[in-house]
């Protein structure tokens, strides 16, 4: 029951994050674009309650939840998007590309399926060294139709890679649906036979349908069975971006999944399984504090220095050498 309650905890604070990145980006200060998971929360919040502390996380550019629960500190994921020097990344990143390597969240990567191949090495680390470690890589569908998304999983069905590729099928490739463009209905799960893995699709706004499937394949790459491949099917409430009011969506169809809210879903469940009223609703008044304080404090840092654009980029910290 308390990995059940930490899930509700952790949907609930990913939720309130992204309508106060939302709402900030209405008001002009996230520099650049964002892509939020509004809708999608239980698919982190069920895989990161499967995982150990030091396991390895990527993501995409719609990283935020997945960030904020390997332990993220929400004033700087904040400020990062709104250019602060107090950002993760000092203001340099912005929203899509987030990394907390302190926790082993490997980075949030703006290039569709980039960082999947690179999975497969921190995967392949942990097998060479010995440890249980697992590797955990979210993509989108739309992933799926990219030449890394083959390479990296015949490469980690070769190898016997530690390493679970997680696709958060929300039903469009930006502003395409997804079933225009592939020529099977399951883009991630019909395509596993033919690296050797079990077809695996589940529904993606069930916390605890996720936690199970996600703690077998991790206990499945801990014993060194090889990868697993997760299809996750779920659906954004939002556009693709913010820059993007999803007008091409059918309203019967967003209607439809609205109803299929993840985070009501579960509290429901959770009500009918006793626990208390008041011990949700304290989770979700604790989740708007420690999202407001966070707002606040983002807010009040001071905008990151243009002159320290040549700064970590390279191993001195600056060009010069080059020159």
């Amino acid at each position: 029951m308390e990995t059940r309650v930490g899930m509700y905890r952790a949907q609930v604070r990913v939720r309130y994050f992204e309508k106060a990145a939302y709402d900030l980006f209405l008001q002009n200060l996230v520099k650049g674009t964002s892509h939020l998971a509004t809708g999608q929360e239980a698919i982190a919040a069920g895989v990161s309650a499967a995982l150990r502390p030091d396991d390895y996380v990527f993501a995409t550019y719609r990283g935020h939840a997945h960030a904020i629960l390997r332990g993220a500190p929400m004033p700087a994921v904040l400020a990062e998007l709104m250019g602060r020097e107090t950002g993760l990344m000092g203001g340099k990143g912005g929203s899509m590309h987030l990394t907390y390597v302190a926790n082993n969240f490997m980075g949030s990567y703006a290039i569709v399926g980039a960082h999947l191949t690179i999975a497969n090495g921190t995967a392949w680390s942990a097998q060479y060294r010995g440890t249980d470690q697992v590797t955990v890589a979210f993509f989108g569908d739309g992933t799926t139709n990219i030449g890394a998304f083959h390479e990296a999983l015949n490469l980690a069905a070769t190898w016997k890679l530690p390493v679970i590729f997680v696709c958060e099928n929300n039903l469009y490739m930006e502003y395409t649906p997804i079933s225009e463009v592939t020529a099977v209905p399951r883009p991630a799960a019909d395509r596993a036979s033919a690296y050797g893995l079990a077809p695996v699709a589940i529904d993606g706004n069930d916390a605890d349908v996720v936690y199970a499937t996600a703690l077998e394949a991790v206990l499945r790459a801990r014993s060194g069975d090889g990868p697993s491949l997760i299809e996750a099917v779920t659906y954004r409430h939002g556009g693709h971006s913010r820059a993007d009011p999803g007008k091409y969506r059918p309203d019967s169809e967003v209607a439809e999944w609205l109803a299929k809210d993840p985070i009501p879903r579960l509290r429901d469940r959770l009500l009918s399984v006793g626990v208390d009223a008041s011990l949700l609703d304290r989770i979700d008044t604790e989740a708007r504090s420690e999202v407001d304080q966070a707002r606040e404090e983002a807010k009040a840092a001071p905008l990151a220095d243009p002159a320290g654009v040549e700064r970590q980029v390279f191993a001195d910290g600056g060009a010069q050498w080059r020159r």
